[in-house]
């Protein structure tokens, strides 16, 4: 009977013991689970505050001349980051597009916050038979709108100086006006996004920096000029490189 007794007590204490293990896991566990929680709110919390809000109108007139599967502004429209404008709408803000005669510049800040920016949606292949004409009132023909001098990173036309798809066109637009993080909203939207405001920082920057479009136009060209210079130089380079060297002739005739 003792050693029952004594059994039962060590079988009861064993338990108890083990109930106090468990109920310390449970409780560790739940603390766990909360911090987890919690951690999951703030990440949340976190990513939804890189989505800012556009406080400005976004259109676009599309004239069906992309492939829609590549289209960007498209793509925008599915988001519903930009608008669609009918042939014969009235828009007051900045229009890109290639007929202006104008920069965009950081002096188009205040019209684009009050009546936003559009863009054409045509295929580059198809300038010449773009109606240009029909899509801008000629009382707003002031705030059309050319970009100045930048390299394309869209698939179609990666590498390719000016040749921008409509949301390159919009962003680079923002980020030269003030609109910086719009921009960089709207190109995040695209993988290649990225590396269009990567391989144009300088140059965005630049831009950003000039108060009107003749600055910006004296900034290209500066920029251009420089490009010019260092081509003509590393090419002079490598002329005098190819003849010392013995595959002169071959080098020679691959250049031609």
């Amino acid at each position: 009977m003792s050693t029952t007794n004594k059994n039962e007590e060590s079988c009861s204490c064993d338990d108890e013991e083990t109930c106090q293990n468990l109920s310390k896991v449970k409780i560790e566990d739940d603390e766990d689970s909360e911090a987890e929680n919690t951690l999951s709110d703030h990440s949340k919390t976190s990513e939804d505050s890189v989505e800012i809000e556009v406080p400005f109108r976004v259109g676009m007139w599309d004239l069906k001349q992309c492939d829609p599967k590549r289209c960007t502004g498209r793509k925008l429209m599915r988001l519903e980051m930009i608008d669609k404008l009918g042939m014969s709408a009235m828009f007051n803000g900045i229009v890109l597009t290639p007929v202006a005669t104008e920069s965009v510049s950081a002096k188009d800040n205040q019209i684009i916050a009050k009546y936003g920016m559009a863009v054409v949606d045509c295929s580059w292949a198809r300038l010449h038979d773009t109606p240009f004409h029909k899509l801008q009132h000629r009382k707003t023909k002031k705030n059309l709108r050319l970009l100045p001098y930048l390299v394309a990173a869209n698939p179609i036309n990666y590498g390719h100086p000016s040749k921008l798809s409509c949301v390159e066109a919009l962003a680079a637009a923002m980020y030269i006006a003030g609109f910086k993080e719009i921009g960089d909203l709207y190109m995040s939207k695209f993988n290649w996004g990225p590396t269009f405001i990567r391989i144009n920082k300088e140059l965005l920057e630049g831009y950003a920096e000039c108060k009107d479009g003749k600055e910006i136009v004296s900034f290209q060209n500066h920029y251009l000029d420089q490009l010019d210079n260092s081509y003509y130089n590393k090419s002079s380079s490598t002329e005098s490189c190819s003849e010392s060297s013995d595959d002169d002739v071959e080098t020679t005739v691959r250049n031609q």
